[in-house]
């Protein structure tokens, strides 16, 4: 929106589209304005006098933090004697591998007890440890049985995992746009359907659920199946149920900067008895081991399976194994945090807050912000570093289509299937394929909250935003 624009508008029309935001001046030395608190929330309200633009610390004033505020991995600042424990039980019997010992040295449990525990804790039937959340993708989307000649909808801001494990099937990965809450649109999910759509992957982003009812209804009308990618939304939920349960089959990354992490590992879960047993050979070169048997009772596919090597191993189930047992303390203090940050500064005029499928369900690994425009934001993002308070356009996923390698449909080898079809040759990437989402990514910030951040750290970070937002803000 330009100026010309603005001025046709009536104030009570430009408020209404872009709330209290007239423009963000230049930081430079000719803004020293001193610009109003606006009518935030009782913190910002009550942080202090009106602030110049000369007063930010990207212009030379004093930064709120001394130093930047740390933002390190959530799930690591929980270790303890716990971890370490199981690990080093598995290397004191020399039981690394999950399916038997070394001879006379006793049998292995990790995996299998990590598997049982994390079932009862997501609500499903079946859990499958694997070596990443991308391999724990491939293992899904194969269980799903896509393959060369089906498509499968993924929401175009994610990571690229979500589209490698795609492309690794021979399947040809279409997008859709991303709303407001960084998640799959439903209504472009529903226009992206072909009749060669066999499932859609959706992501739970930065520690949110999508919207699961209306993805549930058009995948039910429509015949597609529902793979869920919750790598960022681990014990997230949406009304009430784990993410992870509610799709046809889930899929899990504990990577090191994911809320429960072993530093590396996965998890397919599931409640199909026939898409466990697809994974779990699938991970373990087609294979059915006597305990899979054992829980699964007779095999729906006696002649086998082709399969690759996905197996987590015992010392990553041990350490998944302790973490899952913190996993609801870590929740509760990553959402009391996250929320408080929120609620302090959720109503800055000219900021919109990420708005949630279901505010009660989302892990609180961040505080994301829209705003008006790109410009302003980066100018924002700038302004917060210098005051030691990180924040940064949205990281930990991008939006696919404008990453070279994906815009000109690289494939592992030329004759691969995803792209030789007539509709693997027709479809095009790049920035027109999912124009809103890329508009959407460019005007939002993110702010990681960690999950022992004191009062004065939370105090820190509301003290920035307001400084920063009363500085840029007219």
């Amino acid at each position: 929106m330009n100026e010309n624009q603005i001025s046709k508008m009536s104030r009570r029309r430009f408020l209404s589209a872009v709330p209290a935001v007239a423009s963000v001046p230049l930081l430079g030395h000719g803004v020293a304005s001193a610009l109003p608190a606006g009518n935030g929330g009782a913190s910002a309200a009550s942080a202090g006098n009106r602030v110049g633009a000369a007063a930010l610390a990207i212009n030379g004033g004093k930064p709120v933090r001394a130093t930047p505020l740390d933002t390190a991995c959530p799930g690591t600042q929980f270790y303890d004697d716990m971890e370490e424990t199981g690990a080093a039980h598995a290397v004191e019997t020399h039981s690394l591998f999950r399916w038997y010992g070394a001879p006379g040295h006793g049998n292995p449990r990790n995996v299998a007890e990590f598997e049982q525990a994390f079932a009862k804790v997501i609500g499903v039937k079946y859990v499958l440890g694997v070596t990443s959340g991308t391999g724990a993708l491939h293992c899904a989307l194969t269980a799903l049985g896509v393959g060369p000649g089906d498509e499968v909808i993924l929401p175009a801001w994610t990571w690229y995992a979500c589209y490698n494990a795609i492309l690794l099937t021979g399947a040809l990965p279409v997008f859709a746009e991303t709303d407001d809450s960084f998640e799959i649109d439903p209504e472009d999910l529903e226009k992206k359907i072909t009749p060669h759509t066999k499932a859609v992957m959706v992501v739970h982003l930065y520690g949110a659920p999508a919207n699961m009812d209306a993805i549930m209804d058009v995948a039910r009308r429509r015949n597609i199946k529902v793979l869920e990618d919750c790598a960022q939304c681990a014990g997230g939920k949406y009304k009430g149920k784990r993410v992870g349960s509610i799709g046809d089959i889930g899929a899990f990354s504990f990577q090191l900067h994911k809320t429960i992490t072993s530093g590396e590992g996965g998890a397919v879960v599931t409640n199909d008895p026939k898409l466990f047993e697809r994974a779990v050979r699938f991970h373990d070169l087609g294979l059915l081991r006597p305990p899979t048997k054992a829980a699964l009772g007779e095999s729906s596919m006696p002649a086998g399976f082709t399969g690759t090597n996905y197996r987590m191993n015992e010392m990553v189930g041990a350490v998944m194994g302790a973490q899952l047992k913190k996993l609801d303390t870590i929740l509760d203090a990553l959402r009391q945090r996250a929320r408080g940050v929120r609620e302090r500064v959720g109503e800055l005029p000219g900021i919109k807050m990420r708005p949630h499928n279901d505010p009660e369900g989302e892990v609180g690994v961040a505080v994301a912000m829209i705003m008006p425009d790109e410009k302003q934001r980066d100018i924002f993002v700038a302004a917060m570093k210098a005051e030691n308070v990180v924040m940064t356009p949205p990281s930990a996923a991008v939006v696919l289509t404008v990453a070279p390698y994906i815009e000109q449909k690289v494939a592992p080898h030329p004759a691969w299937p995803t792209f030789n079809t007539p509709r693997g040759k027709e479809i095009r990437y790049g920035a027109e394929c999912c124009p809103r989402t890329l508009d959407l990514f460019n005007r939002s910030a993110t702010l990681t909250v960690g999950p022992k951040y004191g009062p004065g750290e939370l105090d820190d970070i509301v003290a920035a935003i307001t400084k920063v937002h009363q500085g840029l803000f007219a």
